[in-house]
């Protein structure tokens, strides 16, 4: 049975100024399709979505959608009211009682608070129950997952996961694109690229394209070489030969200068970091709060050289706190920080950067600096260091204020490292940055040789970078974990598992206690049953899984759509198993 169409974007067509974002993009969106929209910052992604959703105009080019379609959109910075707005007023057009179920859900206990006095994280979860309340049949989301805690993440990651609906989204999110989406679009050289399954089998084809065009560049290179001698002889010698010839010539030229992907060109994190010496820094007996708010309680730890640390925990429980108190930015209460002469700390806050809005940025960035040290020892200027961070000479003359919120974002990174730093510190880094962005710093800080602390979101990011992690409970009580983010869901997963059965363990068997009962035959038969259903549903995934590696595109585009039902109905059948299995 063919897809139902829900929109088509026909020869889509838009630039800022004379610079193009994309050009004659052509795609559909089909129900069930979840789709992840990817490209570095400032080519588009955002635009693209505001266009779909009808709140901006394309140079050329038409967005025909399915008639009745209700669309959904929540943006970066959601619209919630004017004045006096509160999260139920945000959500006036549907019922009182569901709404406030909704927005409780995602964590807004007081549905009466001021709108304009709550973080940007508390309105993004207001934006969120919206959208999700409204039902509508294409959902919309520019990056959800910022500035929410990860427990908010994993809520959403899951209800979309298992809704029947279709989704277009921009998150740098990587656990979130590869758990939810089915389909990957790619905007890069101003075209669009598709890729059927989540973002592993994205990466996976992205590379095979990529290895694709760089092995048919090599050889337009070489037939423009052999080419280039022949028009390179006299025009007598030349006389009488094929027109065509030469104007295959011209378009070899054309053709070679093109590049495989812009995503070559990419920031290039190889900044010295300074010598660190044997004493870093130590903390003892640390405590803090605000009123009733206990920020720490006695906290004590030292680092040691290389420390990764990641530290996770709810929003407003106080790590933005804690970092700041490390570098001596908030005082603490009682206890005392202990810190090493040698440590130079390059802090990446949340708050974004402290640069004059009316300067320039090549301009900024000489007032810090006007020599930076790179890791090989190589000195550049303010000019050829901003190059680095993907600022064209052109790019270094706007005003700090017109810059984007990912420019901004590599300008704050810029800044931190030209310092040389050798105990970084970073608040939400990931927030503004793009994913080939992030998968650079990843890799930097993987090498990094000084001490590292880093607050994020960012489950992949956290996976790939810390050793141990600094969980927040509440309270003052910071728990230290030994291994990354996904070693610690696991050890809480365990922790659930295995709490029922030594609670059991811990009763004291009483004389007077009922024979548990036994399963009725009808029950017993349900079991069987199940136990079919389940064998079934697990064959026809690994079919389907096959699918995803050796299928054509429209075999996978299927397979995709049944993936996300069949995960759902394996789930409840496997539940219900359990359930009957525990009487």
């Amino acid at each position: 049975m063919a897809p139902i169409s829900f929109l088509q974007i026909d020869k889509l067509t838009k630039s800022y100024g004379d610079r193009l974002l994309f050009g004659d993009v052509t795609f559909g969106i089909n129900q069930g399709d979840k789709i992840g929209l990817i490209a570095k910052n400032g080519t588009g992604k955002s635009t693209m979505l505001r266009i779909i959703a009808g709140l901006e105009s394309p140079d050329s080019g038409n967005v025909i959608a399915r008639s009745g379609l209700k669309i959904a959109f929540v943006e970066q910075k959601p619209d919630l009211g004017g004045e006096g707005a509160t999260p139920l007023s945000a959500c006036s057009e549907f019922d009182p009682a569901t709404a406030e179920r909704m927005l409780t859900q995602l964590g807004i206990t007081d549905v009466n608070h001021p709108v304009d006095k709550m973080s940007g994280g508390q309105q993004k979860r207001i934006a969120i129950a919206r959208a999700l309340l409204a039902e509508p049949d294409l959902l919309i989301l520019d990056e959800p997952t910022n500035h929410l805690d990860i427990a908010a993440i994993e809520w959403l990651e899951k209800r979309l996961a298992h809704a029947n609906m279709t989704l277009l989204l921009v998150t740098h999110d990587r656990y979130f694109l590869d758990r939810i989406c089915n389909k990957i679009i790619e905007i890069d050289l101003s075209q669009i690229f598709t890729y059927q399954g989540n973002y592993n089998e994205y990466l996976r084809r992205r590379q095979e394209r990529i290895d694709a065009l760089t092995g048919e560049l090599a050889k337009v290179r070489n037939t423009l070489r052999r080419e280039q001698e022949w028009m390179s002889r006299q025009p007598q010698a030349r006389a009488g030969k094929a027109k065509f010839r030469i104007d295959n010539f011209h378009e070899l030229k054309r053709r070679s200068q093109l590049s495989a992907t812009d995503s070559t060109a990419n920031v290039q994190l190889d900044v010295k970091a300074s010598r660190i010496g044997s004493k870093i820094f130590e903390a003892e007996g640390v405590s803090k709060r605000f009123g009733d708010t206990i920020i720490l309680d006695d906290f004590t730890y030292t680092f040691a050289r290389m420390d990764k640390v990641g530290i996770v925990g709810p929003n407003g429980i106080g790590k933005s706190t804690f970092i700041k108190m490390l570098q001596g930015i908030i005082q603490p209460d009682s206890g005392r920080f202990d810190v090493g002469e040698t440590v130079r700390f390059g802090y990446y806050s949340q708050d974004g950067l402290h640069l004059p809005p009316e300067k320039k940025v090549i301009d900024a960035i000489t007032d810090l600096a006007e020599d930076i040290v790179l890791a090989g020892g190589e000195r550049h200027s303010p000019m050829q260091f901003l190059q680095r961070f993907l600022f064209s000479p052109k790019d270094q003359q706007k005003y700090i204020s017109t810059l984007s919120g990912g420019e901004k974002a590599r300008l704050h990174l810029a800044t931190v490292l030209m310092q040389s730093p050798n105990f970084l510190i970073l608040d939400e880094p990931t927030n503004d940055l793009d994913i080939l962005t992030l998968g650079i710093l990843e890799e930097y800080l993987a090498e990094f040789k000084g001490c590292l602390i880093v607050v994020s979101h960012d489950r992949y990011f956290l996976d790939n970078i810390v050793d141990h992690l600094f969980v927040f409970t509440g309270n003052g009580t910071i728990k230290d974990f030994p291994g990354n983010y996904t070693d610690y869901r696991r050890f809480l997963a365990e922790t659930a598992a295995a709490a029922p059965k030594e609670e059991k363990a811990k009763k004291p068997a009483r004389e007077s206690a009922p024979k548990p009962r036994k399963l009725t035959f009808k029950e017993r038969k349900r079991m069987e049953e199940l136990e079919q259903i389940i064998e079934r549903l697990t064959n026809e995934k690994a079919t389907l899984e096959e699918t995803f590696t050796s299928g054509t595109p429209d075999q996978i585009n299927a397979a995709s759509i049944r993936y996300e039902a069949l995960k759902s109905e394996l789930d409840d059948a496997e539940l219900e198993w359990l359930t009957l299995s525990e009487i």
